[in-house]
């Protein structure tokens, strides 16, 4: 009998699987067992099809592959190489010991080549938990497999790779890869004409992690600040670049985006996204959606109002918690999803409704229908609701270009630095995320910034949700200039932030 390792995952989280290979006589058959789903059950005519085109006999007798644990749901093509070497170990062509440490994780082609596969990164860390500290994969996946830097991980390209190095030891070695924090020079904050409220606001929800609506006519600039969102925000840390591409591992998203990036991702659905691919889900197979790609990073959603209904009220779970949490028939997945959100919007349906209106054919009814799409209880998860005017021609006939994303992401990471000091205790880093009761208790503003915001909140012109995201952001301003606590112009302005728009 042979056996080696291999990883089951569901969702982020991943089981080590072990792989029984049994050779005994009898009428010629091959039965897998373990609870295969359809792509795991076809890997049998794979799996020969390689041995015989790599010159190793298939064995012509019983065969019984078993996956234990045998309760454990298991799926994809990922298991192929496993199973080609529990088979070679149990017909004696290959030592039981050259591998019995090892975790073996990669798709057959027919003549032996070994293909990428999804989510190699979670499924090495399940095999790190586990105790397994050696590991085979596609030789496409190694960049993103070298993130595991406890493991030693090798990069194989062909069966008769993994062969040669199980009865050897020899291999071909690879260059160390090492971590980078690349910006996309295409996109740079001086791009952006002009709007100097909403080039602030941008840089006040990079700072404290808040999230942000433009309101605007198209071409004033919504998407172009958007866009540069990501330039502006620090560079990822280890550990949240291993989150980040592990998420983007499992939704097969790694050919957009280098797994040894250390830039925040930024994702931008379009506007008729189903609820699906925004928050995640399947039938067969549960997925990471869009705010789940966005974590540690940007979801912008532009034309927002034009979403369906139900989109974008999908995300307020997210948007409190910072995680997303799918249930279906087949199992109950927990995806991350602490993102920065960026909604754009034109103020009507024409869009002309801005400057003096000149242009705009809209009545005020639909003015407000317009703009009601956007519900209430989402409104109030916003932090800062910024109104983006048209460009005039003295910002468009300025020779001389504006801040660059360089010069305001180290204003940024500064005051960042402040709050991660401020918090050095706590669990949480930025300003977005304090609790409320430590609002109430630890980190309230001066008092009279305190009695502003009652009253506020006596008028019923602040919801309790809405008085502790103004007390959030007035953190955030206030470190911004170098204040110890929020002063009662922090929270004035913080106010004015969240309720600059009339919706």
């Amino acid at each position: 009998m042979g056996q080696c390792y291999a990883i089951a995952l569901q969702g982020l989280s991943g089981s080590l699987v072990t792989v029984e290979a049994d050779i005994a006589d009898g009428l010629p058959m091959y039965a897998l067992l373990g609870l295969p789903d359809t792509a795991l059950s076809e890997s049998r005519d794979r799996v020969r099809a390689a041995l015989v085109n790599c010159l190793e006999t298939w064995p012509n007798k019983k065969v019984t592959v078993s996956l234990s644990p045998a309760w454990l749901p298991k799926s994809g093509s990922s298991f192929d190489l496993s199973i080609a070497i529990a088979l070679l170990a149990a017909n004696g062509t290959i030592p039981n010991q050259s591998h019995a440490d090892t975790v073996f994780l990669g798709e057959l082609a027919l003549d032996g080549a070994i293909r990428s596969i999804r989510g190699v990164l979670p499924s090495l860390i399940a095999a790190y938990g586990a105790g397994v500290l050696t590991a085979v994969v596609p030789l496409e996946n190694l960049a993103e497999a070298e993130l595991m830097t406890h493991m030693k991980v090798i990069g194989m390209s062909h069966l008769n790779e993994v062969l040669r190095w199980l009865r050897t030891g020899t291999r071909e070695e690879h260059p160390e890869l090492d971590l980078h924090f690349d910006v996309d020079d295409a996109y740079d904050f001086s791009d952006v004409a002009g709007q100097p409220l909403a080039r602030r606001a941008a840089e006040i929800a990079a700072t404290g992690g808040h999230h942000l609506l433009l309101i605007g006519p198209p071409g004033a600039g919504k998407t172009m600040i958007a866009d540069r969102i990501p330039t502006i925000l620090p560079p990822l840390t280890i550990d949240q670049a291993l989150e980040v591409t592990a998420v983007h591992s499992i939704a097969g998203a790694l050919t957009s985006r280098s797994p040894l990036s250390l830039t925040a991702p930024i994702v931008a659905p379009h506007h008729s996204a189903t609820r699906v691919a925004m928050v995640g889900g399947g039938s067969h197979v549960i997925r990471p959606g869009a705010c789940s790609l966005a974590h540690h990073g940007v979801l912008f959603i532009d034309e927002a109002p034009e979403c369906g209904p139900g989109i974008l009220d999908a995300l307020r779970q997210p948007l409190e918690s910072g995680t997303i949490s799918i249930a279906r028939s087949i199992g109950n997945m927990t995806f991350p999803a602490r993102f920065l959100l960026v909604l754009a919007a034109n103020p009507c349906p024409c869009g002309k409704f801005a400057g003096r209106g000149r242009g705009c054919t809209c009545t005020s009814i639909q003015v407000r229908r317009y703009l009601g799409k956007l519900s209430g209880p989402l409104m109030d998860r916003i932090d800062l609701r910024v109104q983006v005017d048209p460009v005039g021609r003295v910002d468009m006939a300025r020779t001389e270009l504006g801040e660059s994303s360089a010069l305001i992401r180290e204003r940024v990471i500064a005051a960042r630095e402040v709050a991660a000091t401020r918090f050095a205790h706590e669990s949480w880093k930025v300003n977005s995320q304090i609790p409320s009761r430590a609002l109430r208790t630890t980190y309230q503003s001066e008092k009279s910034a305190m009695n502003f915001l009652h009253d506020e909140l006596d008028r019923e012109r602040l919801t309790a949700r809405g008085l502790h995201k103004v007390m959030r952001v007035s953190w955030t301003l206030a470190d911004m200039k170098g204040h110890p606590r929020p002063t009662l112009e922090d929270v004035q302005e913080a106010h004015g932030l969240r309720e600059g728009i009339e919706m």
